[in-house]
């Protein structure tokens, strides 16, 4: 990477590694989108299957992916400090872990779906769609996680139109595929929503093969050689991959959960207020792809500069980062009060679903700003490879903070529902200002 003197040529190669990160990010939620979309067009009976395997699979990914981006901090800074030798080793280290990971998600969904699926209140027909769903997914998860490994090792390197181009080829194959497999046509088997699970584990072989003939033929990764001179595998390596990577995937579970939670508890709401809270949270989850990717981006830049012993630099794209973010907050804040009532009527005709989704996007609003915050800062910390205190505080600030205000607010207070909203905002808002007095300080400290 060249080092970037000034501001406005920082600002544009930030845009240059995060537009292509955002453009993923977007067509990786299409791809989940058209997998509800199509098996709704299919059937409600396996909407609710997808929905209810889709619930307990994302977390475990999102978790599990967490622990494999710990590959990115390393390798960014071993880029920039010219060690490029030491890239390929790191990289081998983390397919086993992605291989081990695989095996163990393998072996866990079938000892445990069925105990787990039978805690949840379902019908007979739903709970057999969701447990084929999740089966259909086992078929991908070996290259699912190792494909994950190279994008860590792609986008490190700041080559993060790569990922682009890969999620752009792979994602109409995909919901080709779902055409294919859950109407069942040409001649193929009709599988409803289990298709959409088979057409994604596809779909991840496919995604991986695309990565490996790149890396294999294309520079800067070809002259790196990582599929050359294999290594062994190192307890000592694999350590300090798990060591940045465990407490990333925790944080990001928790982030994921949180959400979760927020949903299962507010199921004793009438279906109503329970759609106008999913429709809301759907919207959201869609503008949250900008803070999130300009996240990914700061880790990449910063973990450069610092491999490069370039500090001023490094908290130069740290704040630079959290700007950006911020003047998107500002944006998004804007389409949600301005257009509550145009972007509820997208999903719905029922006139009392759109007034209470109006009323969630006002809070949706309000923490805008704290998700702009937040994320690129917790990113920025990323690429200081500074991720323990990350995770210790997000649990502190989702779970211990506001998880609990928001079940006060909402059962003994009258905001009632609108009251784990609240919560959601006062631990976002606690996550932002923690996580930058953090940075401020490990900033200070490298002086």
């Amino acid at each position: 990477m060249h080092e970037m003197r000034t501001l406005p040529e920082k600002s544009k190669y930030m845009i240059k590694i995060v537009l292509p990160i955002l453009i993923t990010q977007i067509a990786l939620y299409l791809m989940t989108f058209f997998d509800i979309l199509m098996t709704s067009k299919y059937s409600i009976t396996h909407l609710a299957g997808v929905s209810i395997g889709s619930s307990l699979w994302v977390p475990v990914y999102t978790a599990l992916t967490g622990i494999l981006i710990g590959i990115t901090p390393i390798v960014a800074q071993l880029i920039g400090a010219k060690k490029k030798k030491d890239v390929r080793t790191f990289v081998h280290q983390g397919f086993y872990i992605g291989i081990l990971l695989a095996i163990v998600v393998f072996v866990g969904i079938f000892l445990v779906i069925d105990p787990v699926l039978n805690l949840i209140p379902l019908e007979a027909s739903v709970r057999i769609v969701a447990k084929k769903y999740l089966l259909m997914l086992c078929i991908g998860l070996i290259p699912l996680f190792l494909y994950s490994v190279l994008r860590s090792f792609i986008d490190a390197l700041g080559k993060t139109r790569v990922s682009m181009f890969i999620i752009l080829v792979s994602a109409p194959i995909n919901i080709v595929l779902n055409y294919l497999l859950i109407y069942g046509k040409l001649g193929l088997p009709e599988l409803g929503g289990v298709g959409a699970g088979l057409a994604s584990a596809i779909t991840y072989w496919l995604i991986l093969l695309i990565a490996i003939i790149i890396v294999l033929r294309s520079n800067p990764f070809a002259e790196l050689q990582i599929f050359h001179r294999w290594t062994k595998p190192s307890l000592v390596k694999i350590r300090m991959l798990m060591k940045i990577g465990v407490p990333i995937g925790l944080s990001l579970f928790a982030e994921t959960t949180i959400f979760s939670a927020v949903t299962i508890l507010m199921s004793v709401y009438s279906t109503e207020v329970i759609s106008a809270h999913q429709i809301a949270m759907n919207f959201t989850s869609l503008l949250y792809m900008v803070p999130l990717s300009i996240a990914m981006g700061a880790t990449i830049l910063v973990g450069h500069e610092i491999g490069a012993n370039r500090f001023a630099d490094a908290r130069t794209y740290s704040w630079l980062s959290v700007a950006t973010a911020i003047c998107f907050s500002l944006v998004s804040i804007s389409i949600l009060l301005l257009f509550r009532e145009q972007i509820a009527s997208v999903y719905t005709n029922d006139k009392y679903v759109i007034e209470l989704t109006v009323q969630f996007f006002f809070f949706a609003a309000l923490f805008q700003l704290s998700d702009a915050i937040q994320a690129p800062v917790q990113g920025a910390l990323r690429g200081y490879k500074d991720v323990t205190i990350t995770f210790i505080m997000a649990i502190i600030s989702y779970w211990i903070i506001g998880l609990p205000t928001g079940y006060i607010l909402a059962n003994y207070t009258s905001f009632e529902r609108f009251g784990y909203w609240i919560g959601l905002i006062v631990g976002l808002s606690i996550g932002a200002i923690t996580l930058t007095i953090r940075l401020v300080y490990l900033q200070k400290k490298m002086k």
